[in-house]
């Protein structure tokens, strides 16, 4: 049965590294990514853009990219985005048997124990964890998953949730909260988005970048 993965995130811009794994983990997994920007993330601070410019600057980001699309779920709906409640949504979709798979950062699943309902989440989805620079999945760290770990994706394709696969691909050490601190600093970051995104920044002027007077929106 084909794999439904799932890419949440802020995405406050999406950035290189955004792209890399979702690249690598279509390519590993061989299954369409699905990038799923939060409306109101619960666990951090207010997004610097809205939620309308991030998606529009992942629909710019994938654009060409084969196998991957923007799923605007969590932004039709009303209040927090709470993963949870996601993926019971999905899971009513497409029932109980579907394999389903939700592709986090390292730092982020690292902080899993802190999500609302994190236990039931692996009644509901497989995680695949992109390693991130400063975030190493030692087996101390990641506890909370004992028993979950696989390196087999037909082990994912053939039960509907509750493993844990590690993929492994080029690590990129910038982050959004890095190039909205170069923005605002007035340094150089447009190397590290996708060309289309940096030119939708400016335009807009989002992060204080001034916007481009008389520019179509």
């Amino acid at each position: 049965m084909s794999l439904l993965v799932f890419y949440g995130g802020t995405f406050d811009p999406i950035h290189d590294g955004h792209l890399a794994i979702a690249c690598a983990a279509r390519d590993a997994l061989r299954a369409r990514v699905r990038l799923m920007p939060a409306a109101d993330p619960p666990h951090r601070a207010p997004p610097g853009a809205s939620a309308e410019h991030r998606a529009r600057m992942l629909d710019l980001a994938v654009a060409g990219e084969r196998d991957l699309v923007v799923d605007r779920r969590e932004l039709r709906r009303e209040g927090r985005s709470y993963t949870v409640e996601t993926l019971r949504e999905v899971r009513a979709e497409v029932g109980p048997e579907q394999p389903l798979a939700l592709l986090v950062g390292a730092d982020s699943f690292l902080d899993l124990p802190q999500w609302r309902e994190w236990q039931a989440l692996f009644d509901l989805a497989h995680f695949v964890v992109a390693e991130r620079p400063g975030s190493p999945l030692d087996p101390a760290r990641i506890e909370f998953a004992a028993g979950r770990e696989t390196a087999d994706v037909e082990a994912l394709r053939s039960t509907p949730a509750g493993r844990v696969y590690r993929l492994h691909q080029p690590l990129h050490a910038e982050s959004a909260s890095q190039v909205r601190s170069l923005i605002a600093a007035g340094q150089a970051w447009r190397q590290y988005v996708p060309a289309p995104v940096a030119a939708y920044i400016e335009r807009h002027g989002l992060y204080g970048v001034p916007a481009v007077r008389g520019a179509p929106v």
